[in-house]
């Protein structure tokens, strides 16, 4: 991955991970580092489940933030679930 995938990633990543934090009322919690881990990890597991279910959104900046923000919200819907 060049330099710029590298920033790309990051940068969706954070976006995702922000937007899922909206979602989920976690914003007060996590801060930019976090959010950033959050949409990454999003991404794989938003990438899997969609793969599972046979959808594709193209491989576009806003489809790829819309994989990442569903896998990151199935990620801290996971993890507020284990805290409980």
């Amino acid at each position: 991955m060049d330099g710029l995938g590298i920033i790309m990633t990051l940068i969706v990543g954070g976006l995702a991970g922000w937007l899922a934090s909206l979602i989920m009322s976690t914003s007060e919690q996590q801060g930019i580092l976090l959010n950033i881990v959050v949409g990454i990890v999003g991404a794989f597991i938003g990438g899997f489940v969609f793969g599972m279910l046979g959808l594709e959104i193209g491989g576009n900046i806003i489809g790829n933030l819309i994989v990442a923000t569903v896998g990151a919200v199935i990620l801290l819907a996971i993890v507020q679930a284990i805290r409980r």
